[in-house]
């Protein structure tokens, strides 16, 4: 029984210590940009020399990816509290108005999920299935709207990502492109029924 104890104590302490290095990796990339993480300076702002670091992560991209698995992490607790009612505009309102809030509210971190922002970084296979089963979820439920056609899917995250980079670059902090949410999701589900009624019977 001690030496559980030991071990669960010995546990913790290295979370908390992965878990201090990361929140000093966005603090930094914040600062300086995602791609211009420093590990010399990431070292220091957590007080260990540099090749400490590989006790923790073995490479600068391992840190990368555990930034994107928390990005994911975070994105997926924020979805599990939609309230979605089976309407199209209402629904699409409030996963779009979502995806815009979460991407804005840390432009590094929506660089580092949703850009290739990092020169040669590829997130891990399990750091990716975070992502893809979002993106399936979201996929899963534009269908049970009746929006489930690739080009469809394509257009809608045309639409959103189009949205939150304008409103990243050109008013950093403000609202002048996202509060075009509701007026884009109606245009975008004008344009699906509209598309959808136009094709032939199968």
């Amino acid at each position: 029984m001690v030496g559980h104890t030991y071990t669960d104590r010995r546990s913790v302490r290295r979370q908390e210590t992965i878990d201090e290095i990361l929140e000093a990796a966005w603090r930094l990339a914040g600062a300086h940009g995602v791609a211009g993480l420093s590990l010399r300076e990431l070292a220091g702002e957590v007080g260990m020399r540099p090749q400490s670091l590989y006790s923790y992560f073995e490479s600068k991209n391992a840190i990368y990816d555990a930034m994107y698995a928390q990005g994911c992490r975070e994105f997926a607790d924020g979805q599990r509290e939609w309230e979605l009612v089976g309407d199209a505009r209402a629904d699409l309102r409030l996963i779009a108005g979502y995806v815009t809030a979460f991407c804005t509210a840390n432009p590094v971190r929506y660089q580092l999920m949703f850009q290739r922002t990092v020169p040669g970084f590829e997130p891990s296979a399990e750091s990716f299935a975070l992502a893809v089963a979002s993106l399936s979820a979201v996929q899963a439920h534009l269908a049970s709207l009746g929006i489930d056609g690739p080009g469809d899917i394509d257009l809608f995250t045309a639409v959103f990502t189009g949205v939150v980079d304008q409103q990243i670059s050109n008013d950093p902090g403000g609202d002048r492109w996202s509060r075009l949410i509701d007026r884009a999701v109606d245009m975008y589900v004008d344009h699906v029924e509209s598309t959808h009624r136009e094709e032939p019977p199968p």
